[in-house]
């Protein structure tokens, strides 16, 4: 950010005449972050600066070694200095995005540490949570990060506290799932410094109609991101996947639903085209699919992460569900678009 630049605009919203301080921010950039969830983030600091014409934020990018960072979109982004650079005042946030296992740095993660055990507060955004574990900074913490990466990241470090939450402010440790839920957790932020009326005019010039709360969900219930419309349907959906890697029984599932397995049958052949059984298995297909694109465990620990009894049993299924053998897909990370009789017969061995 220029020094002391406060964008020109029409709309305004006046505070207090006393004298505010001014709350200092370094985005650390990795390579491949999510370009959305950084703009997401700088774009409330900015939005009040200007509605008060005050300096309540600066920010500054950095990268691990001040060059230019090119994010996931396939645009680079410049940056103000290296690592090396954060200033002690400073709120110091890790921005990541894909593969961020791979592109977390020892570099950054040891600098992270160094910043947080001299009192300061740090962050990560998106995938950036990666970089905060990495670092050892996170035991007894609740933290969250983007829903997509979740359960590599549970698999990775199963010692710690993983929610879907949008965001969390905890002691000196923020984490936010990324996407526009920065715009959430950074308007929550305002709402803290500077009072309602103020969180109400960034949110206004966001167009972000009502800002959500950090425990709120990342997402809608499994059931409804596939248009299901069946309370009875929506509960078992979403009791499956909390327990993807259990011993789910047909029966117990029903149960927990106050249903009979008979009903429960006939909820997914009329909505879903499929038995719950198929419907088991293609979840812990892709849950596995999920990991073994950020993780580096074997086949065998991720088969029994995802429910599996063995991995010769995991990797037939998951070739005539993808098309390709999970060694393939390890390799390349290519496989193909489930087939409609693909998902129909990967249940039947």
């Amino acid at each position: 950010m220029v020094e002391d630049h406060i964008p020109h605009g029409v709309a305004f919203c006046r505070l207090n005449d006393k004298e505010v301080a001014t709350e200092h921010y370094v985005f650390i950039l990795v390579p491949s972050l999510s370009m959305n969830a950084l703009s997401s983030a700088i774009e409330p600091l900015r939005i009040a600066n200007q509605l008060t014409r005050k300096v309540l934020f600066k920010w500054r990018c950095l990268s691990e070694d001040g060059q230019p960072v090119r994010c996931s979109n396939g645009l680079e982004v410049s940056v103000n200095g290296s690592i090396d650079d954060i200033q002690p005042h400073e709120i110091a946030i890790v921005c990541s995005g894909v593969q961020p296992k791979a592109m977390s740095s020892k570099k950054v993660a040891d600098e992270i540490r160094r910043v947080w055990r001299r009192g300061q507060t740090v962050g990560g955004i998106c995938t950036g949570t990666y970089t905060l574990a990495e670092a050892g900074i996170l035991k007894g913490t609740p933290v969250t990060l983007h829903w997509e990466n979740i359960p590599a990241f549970r698999e990775l470090y199963p010692d710690l506290d993983v929610n879907e939450h949008l965001f969390h402010f905890g002691d000196r440790i923020w984490t936010c799932a990324g996407g526009v839920a920065a715009t959430d957790m950074m308007i929550s932020r305002i709402l803290k410094l500077h009072g309602l009326k103020l969180s109400r005019a960034v949110t206004t010039m966001c167009l972000h109609q009502v800002p959500r709360v950090e425990t709120e969900p990342q997402k809608v219930g499994s059931a409804a991101a596939i248009t299901v419309r069946h309370p009875s349907l929506e509960k078992i959906i979403d009791f499956i996947e909390s327990d993807i890697e259990g011993d789910l029984t047909l029966d117990a599932i029903a149960k927990n639903a106050k249903i009979s397995r008979r009903q429960m049958e006939r909820l997914f052949k009329t909505y879903l085209a499929i038995t719950p059984k198929q419907f088991i298995k293609q979840s812990r297909l892709h849950r596995g699919r999920a990991i073994m694109a950020e993780t580096n465990l074997s086949t065998a620990e991720v088969a029994a992460a995802c429910g599996f009894n063995s991995s010769s049993h995991f990797s037939k299924n998951f070739k005539e569900l993808f098309g390709v053998s999970p060694f393939h897909f390890i390799q390349t990370g290519e496989y193909k678009s489930p087939s409609r009789r693909s998902r129909a017969t990967c249940d039947k061995n």
